[in-house]
């Protein structure tokens, strides 16, 4: 639950292309959901889960580079599902993005397995046991595991239909837990590093897979994001501006 639900900014994305409420001290949203949106390499007219929708950056911005797709989101926090849904009707997209409360373990009886084109989702990063969480709830709920990174993947294996995609962006240091979980039951897996300036470490991958597929996993050269200091590279302001990532 947000700490402040009447205190909101209203922000832009995609150049201005999206307009955003959202609270102004709690889940807010990171160029993360710009990024995910982009590499997910959904047409028009299918149909795409969220989980984790928080208040819609992400499914908004999908929804506006791919013209007549929809996109289901859900999450714990009521209070950000209705703001996810004010968000939709403030951008024209109430028809095609809508939220719903629930989590990948007891997720809503509406949502039918086997279903969804493609499933995409950025997890809480950080694991219980290896953190304190912040004393903001907000922040909290949205940097830290209540459900597993384990439990994220089968709920997105099982809610994706076959040779559908989940696209998913986490932190570079649990890859290979991501990896091993995918393996049971996708392949033609993609990972895309996002350097964060030229000779840095990686601290974000976007990793894509194809359920039911077992072609070789592929590791792409990726992104750099930033050039000198905190200017973004032409290719990175590009995406942040709507356009695609191809993986």
């Amino acid at each position: 639950m947000t700490d402040s639900p009447d205190s909101l900014t209203e922000d832009a994305l995609l150049g201005g292309a999206i307009r955003l409420k959202q609270p102004a001290d709690g889940n807010r949203v990171s160029i993360d959901a710009v990024f995910l949106a982009a590499a997910t390499p959904a047409l028009p007219d299918e149909l795409v889960l969220e989980p984790g929708i928080g208040s819609g950056g992400a499914a908004l911005c999908l929804a506006h580079r791919v013209p007549h797709c929809r996109v289901v989101g859900i999450d714990t926090d009521a209070t950000l599902v209705r703001l996810a849904a004010e968000n939709a009707q403030i951008n024209g997209m109430d028809r095609r993005v809508t939220a719903m409360v629930g989590d990948v373990r007891r997720p809503p009886p509406r949502l039918a397995p086997g279903v969804y084109a493609h499933v995409m989702m950025n997890p809480p990063h950080m694991e219980a046991a290896r953190t304190d969480p912040s004393p903001n709830r907000a922040k909290a709920a949205a940097r830290v595991e209540d459900a597993t990174l384990a439990e994220w993947i089968a709920f997105a294996l099982r809610m994706v239909r076959p040779r559908g995609t989940i696209t998913m962006i986490h932190r570079a240091d649990r890859l290979d837990e991501i990896l091993a979980r995918l393996s049971s039951g996708a392949g033609e897996t993609v990972v895309f590093p996002l350097w964060p300036g030229r000779g840095a470490p990686a601290r974000r991958v976007i990793v894509r897979a194809r359920k039911g597929v077992q072609t070789p996993l592929r590791l792409d050269a990726g992104l750099i994001l930033h050039a000198d200091g905190a200017k973004y590279t032409p290719e990175a302001d590009a995406v942040l501006r709507g356009a695609a990532l191809n993986l």
